[in-house]
C-alpha cells in the first residue's frame, strides 16, 4: 500500500509540473516577445530627438534683423481744418466761430463727405492781453479744429479749396494712409522674415555652419504718424494718431485763386504719391 501511495505521489507531482508549465509558458513567450519588439521602437523614437537637438541647439546660434517696406497707393486722405476767429467776449468770438465752421462743414458735405467723416479735432478758447506783460483782458480767440476723412484722395485738393473760400484760414495737417493698412503690413512683415533668414543664411555659411530652427522673434515697431509736428501740437492731433504714414503735407497755403473767381486746384502742392509701410524684425537662429 505504501508503493502504491508514493506512485500516486507521484503522478500527481508530474501532472501538477505539467499544468504549470502549460500555463505559465505562453505569458513568459509573451512577456519575451513583447520586449524583442519594443526594443526598435525605443530606438526609432530616439532617432528624431536626437536631430532636434542637433538643429534648435540655443548655446550655438546667430541673431539677425531683417527689414521690409511695402510702398502703396493710399485710398483715404485725412485733413485737419482750422478756423481761428478774435472777438471782444466768449460769446461773441464763439457765434462767430460757429458761423464759420458751420460753412465749413456745409462746403465739406456738398462734395460728398459724410457727417460720420466729420469730426472735431481740437477746440481752444484763450483770452487775449492787451500786451504781452499785462493781465488786462481786450478779447477772446478760439482755435477750432475739424478732421475731414477724404473717401476720393482725388478731392483733397478741391475740398482744401472748398474749405478756405467757405471761411477755413489753417491747414493744420493733411495724411495720407491706406484703408488696408493690416494687409500690407503682414506683407511687410512676411518679406522682414524673409530678409532675416536670408541674412542669417549667408553669414552661417561664411562662418562654415548652416542655420537651424527658430529660437526667437522679435518685431521693431515704428508709428508713421506725424501728427505732432508742424502746428500739430497745438491745433489738433487727437484724432488721427491711428493713421500710420510717411506721406504729411503741413500748414499747406491757401490754394490762388483764379482769374474768373473760382478757386484753381491745378497749382495745390498736396499729392498723394505713395505711402511707405515699414516692418522690422529681429531673429535668433539656431547653428549646426
Amino acid at each position: 500500500m505504501k508503493h502504491i501511495s508514493t506512485i500516486v505521489n507521484t503522478v500527481l507531482a508530474v501532472v501538477l509540473i505539467l499544468l504549470l508549465l502549460s500555463t505559465g509558458l505562453p505569458n513568459f513567450e509573451a512577456r519575451a516577445a513583447e520586449q524583442v519588439e519594443s526594443t526598435p521602437t525605443t530606438t526609432a523614437t530616439a532617432q528624431p530627438t536626437q536631430e532636434l537637438q542637433n538643429t534648435c541647439d540655443p548655446n550655438r546660434n546667430i541673431h539677425v534683423s531683417g527689414t521690409a517696406v511695402v510702398n502703396v497707393t493710399p485710398d483715404r486722405a485725412l485733413i485737419q481744418l482750422g478756423v481761428q476767429s478774435n472777438g471782444r467776449s466768449p460769446k461773441e468770438v464763439q457765434a462767430r466761430n460757429a458761423a464759420m465752421i458751420n460753412r465749413v462743414i456745409k462746403a465739406m458735405k456738398n462734395l460728398g463727405v459724410a457727417t460720420k467723416d466729420i469730426s472735431t479735432d481740437r477746440y481752444i478758447i484763450q483770452p487775449l492781453y492787451e500786451d504781452w506783460d499785462s493781465l488786462r483782458i481786450k478779447g477772446y480767440r478760439i482755435f477750432n479744429v475739424i478732421s475731414i476723412t477724404m473717401r476720393d484722395v482725388d478731392k483733397t485738393s478741391e475740398a482744401i479749396a472748398a474749405a478756405f473760400q467757405a471761411g477755413a484760414n489753417q491747414v493744420v495737417n493733411v495724411e495720407f494712409y491706406t484703408s488696408e493698412l493690416r494687409k500690407y503690413r503682414d506683407q511687410a512683415r512676411e518679406m522682414a522674415i524673409t530678409a532675416a533668414h536670408e541674412k542669417a543664411d549667408a553669414l552661417a555659411q561664411a562662418g562654415g555652419a548652416d542655420t537651424g530652427c527658430v529660437l526667437n522673434i522679435t518685431e521693431n515697431t515704428h508709428s508713421y504718424f506725424n501728427g505732432w509736428s508742424g502746428w500739430g501740437w497745438w491745433y489738433g492731433g487727437g484724432n488721427n494718431q491711428n493713421v500710420w504714414t510717411q506721406n504729411a503735407v503741413q500748414n499747406v497755403a491757401p490754394p490762388a485763386s483764379s482769374g474768373s473767381g473760382t478757386t484753381s486746384t491745378d497749382d495745390s502742392p498736396v499729392s498723394a504719391g505713395q505711402i511707405s509701410i515699414r516692418a522690422e524684425v529681429s531673429v535668433t537662429f539656431a547653428l549646426k
